[in-house]
């Protein structure tokens, strides 16, 4: 048996992924086209998302994501970080080194959860909400390696020296999580990452994108 469904929420929700997947936004008419209803349910859904702050409507009058979704989405970093903790803690006491999964915020690479081992001698302290460069370190080569198709040769990438002196990373994405780009790593102090350690990052990956789906 179907479940009944609200069709206005669900209107309301296509228009904010359609304004999400713009970065010019989107006029009236060009919702109503999309959405295949006319421009006076249009007008009363934008009405409605504009009274939460979850659409802006510009000078020009088209409609655009509002700043009312970043308190929405500021809610996802403490259910995705539950998610990946058993997977980030496997990483760790496996490997002996710092574990962390890594998300992108703007332009930036944002650790959302660390996991240090607790058996090891000394490891790299590392903390949650670290930020650094996409392009610098291994979790955010390893996000940038899957937006240009890259993910897959050799499905992990490996840095040293980028973010700390004497350290060592490895990185693998996340992959097929819808509205979610990030990454599982790990950081240690050596000259070079191990072999077995990349495999090991991409396992623990697939084990947080699944329990993220």
């Amino acid at each position: 048996m179907t479940a009944e469904t609200s069709q206005t929420l669900d209107r309301g929700l296509r228009v904010l992924k359609l304004l999400a997947d713009t970065d010019h936004g989107l006029t009236v008419t060009e919702l109503s086209t999309k959405l295949g209803v006319n421009r006076t349910v249009v007008y009363r859904l934008l009405a409605t998302l504009e009274q939460h702050a979850l659409v802006r409507r510009d000078i020009g009058g088209r409609a655009r994501v509002g700043l009312g979704v970043l308190r929405l989405g500021r809610q996802v970093h403490p259910l995705v970080r539950e998610a990946a903790l058993p997977a980030l803690r496997s990483l760790a006491e496996d490997i002996g080194a710092t574990a962390h999964l890594t998300l992108v915020d703007g332009t930036e690479a944002l650790a959302v959860a660390v996991v240090e081992p607790t058996w090891t001698d000394y490891h790299v302290a590392y903390r949650a909400g670290f930020r650094h460069p996409l392009d610098r370190g291994a979790a955010g080569r390893a996000i940038l390696a899957a937006r240009r198709g890259e993910a897959g040769n050799p499905g992990y990438a490996l840095t040293h020296g980028e973010l700390e002196a004497g350290a060592s990373g490895a990185a693998a994405p996340l992959l097929g999580v819808t509205g979610i780009e990030g990454s599982v790593g790990v950081v240690m102090l050596a000259d070079s990452v191990p072999d077995r350690v990349g495999h090991r990052v991409m396992d623990a990956a697939k084990e947080v994108a699944e329990a993220l789906r």
